[in-house]
């Protein structure tokens, strides 16, 4: 039979080497009690930040699209899912890339082309009314016409492999038992830079960066009377690294690389400081 001082011990035994689970903090309606929202700044964005001033006039250049080209779904082995496994938004996180290269003096001017539709509407309307009300002959508030760009963004996120390595350990003794498994996926963006005037492919860069999942637990299983009565606790934690972040620091991974090859083909340059 089973002591008192032996179940403690176990059940200190499986918090130290598993750690103790826990529900995350709920307020008093029942919601999740978090931190309060915050802007991340990554790594590779400071990276963008610090790159040196452009010799020559600031680049217009455009983003219509960065889509998801692997169709893949999240994994799920209860049901079936059919949410995506990647952000189906990444041309934020290109947008946001391309408007930090250079930091206080940023190298390029990204026109609106996601909302374009809603742009068109709106200077739409600010014409018609003031052709309404100020006449046609009015020309002191014309607007002014949108800017084209020199240069496409495209691209799009081109892999996402789940399972490329995975694995894991786990040892019991006396009823006493731990384990540990981790997983690794991978995913890979791709960016184009087309000139607009020739259609030309000027630049192509991709980047590739792991997704890291872990997870650890134990369990303690005991027979406390003559194998009538039994105790069995279980406990465990996982991490995940968040897809999101990934896909946005690969994307910024990407534009640097991208900065870094148009630099040896000559389309763009640091200042000289004289």
């Amino acid at each position: 039979m089973e002591t008192i001082p032996q179940i403690a011990a176990a059940m200190l035994l499986l918090c130290l080497l598993g750690g103790c689970a826990s529900n995350p903090a709920l307020n008093e309606d029942g919601f999740y009690q978090g931190e309060t929202p915050y802007t991340m700044e990554t790594d590779t964005m400071k990276r963008l930040e610090k790159i040196p001033e452009l010799g020559q006039p600031q680049i217009t250049i455009a983003v219509y699209s960065f889509p998801d080209r692997t169709g893949q779904r999240k994994p799920n082995t209860k049901f079936s899912q059919l949410s995506t496994a990647v952000t189906q938004g990444p041309e934020a996180w290109v947008i946001n890339g391309l408007k930090a290269v250079g930091g206080n003096d940023p190298w390029f001017i990204v026109l609106e082309r996601q909302g374009l539709d809603s742009l068109v509407k709106e200077r739409q309307l600010i014409r018609s009314t003031r052709e309404l009300y100020d006449g046609e002959s009015d020309t002191k508030n014309v607007l002014k016409p949108l800017k084209f760009a020199g240069l496409i963004v495209e691209g799009g996120i081109v892999g996402y492999d789940t399972n490329i390595t995975s694995g894991g350990a786990g040892a019991r003794y006396f009823g006493i038992g731990m384990s540990e498994q981790y997983r690794t996926d991978q995913v890979t963006v791709s960016i184009r830079l087309v000139a607009v005037q020739t259609g030309e492919i000027l630049l192509t860069v991709s980047a590739t960066k792991t997704i890291a999942s872990y997870s650890s637990g134990g369990d303690v299983f005991r027979f406390l009377d003559m194998s009538t009565k039994a105790l069995e606790i279980e406990t465990g934690v996982a991490t995940n690294e968040p897809v999101n972040y990934a896909i946005r620091t690969t994307i910024e991974h990407a534009i640097f690389n991208m900065i870094h090859d148009g630099i040896g083909k000559g389309l763009w340059s640091f200042k000289i400081e004289e």
